[in-house]
């Protein structure tokens, strides 16, 4: 199982981080530097696993790591984990993003968060791995941009719809509080103006 997947660059910058399991705030940025601290140390000549940090499990645990320019890729996993699958994976996700963010880079990590985790998302839920194949995950990513599309923000119709339902709630209110059964004085109450912001708005 997958325990967490952080992403930080060379100056230990988290980017990207994904726990599949609770830690607080604090301890999550300890894990971070600890986690940075063991990668960056290493020569880039030697095997791309080592042994978990004190923090997040110790010797049951491997930090497998991919280092491709500005960015480490790093999966902690527990022992049911193939190394040379996550590896593999780690590859898919890069090979992923880059496809999607044409030339991904540190920026498009930072400026399409969502994104990213949707795309993360396709290949890791729950810190089991769902799909491996990156033409299925790309599909999926293309469908997904379509319904966006598709949709957009807001459609003129559900626009026009809410402008009507603003414009006409002062009228329904009054009309309300007449229809009740309340003393006449009460009824004859003037309710103040809107503000100008509000009678102002525009859709």
């Amino acid at each position: 199982m997958i325990k967490a997947i952080l992403v930080f660059n060379n100056h230990g910058k988290p980017r990207l981080t994904k726990f599949y399991q609770y830690f607080n705030e604090e301890m999550q940025q300890q894990i971070i530097k600890e986690t940075f601290q063991l990668v960056s140390k290493r020569d880039d000549n030697v095997c791309n696993f080592l042994e978990g940090g004190s923090l997040i499990g110790g010797a049951d645990y491997k930090l497998i790591y991919r280092h491709y320019a500005t960015l480490y890729f790093v999966f902690c996993v527990d022992s049911s984990e193939s190394e040379l699958g996550i590896l593999d994976l780690i590859q898919v996700f890069v090979e992923t993003l880059d496809k999607c963010f044409e030339n991904v880079c540190e920026l498009d990590l930072i400026f399409h968060v969502d994104k990213v985790h949707y795309i993360l998302n396709e290949l890791v839920m729950g810190g089991m791995v769902l799909e491996t194949n990156m033409t299925e995950i790309i599909t999926r990513i293309e469908d997904q941009n379509k319904l966006e599309k598709q949709e957009g923000p807001y459609n003129s119709a559900s626009t026009s719809s809410l402008k009507a339902g603003l414009a006409a709630a002062p009228a329904r209110a009054v009309s309300a509080v007449k229809n009740m059964n309340l003393p006449q004085q009460i009824k004859d109450i003037k309710l103040p103006d809107l503000p100008a912001a509000i009678k102002d708005l525009k859709f």
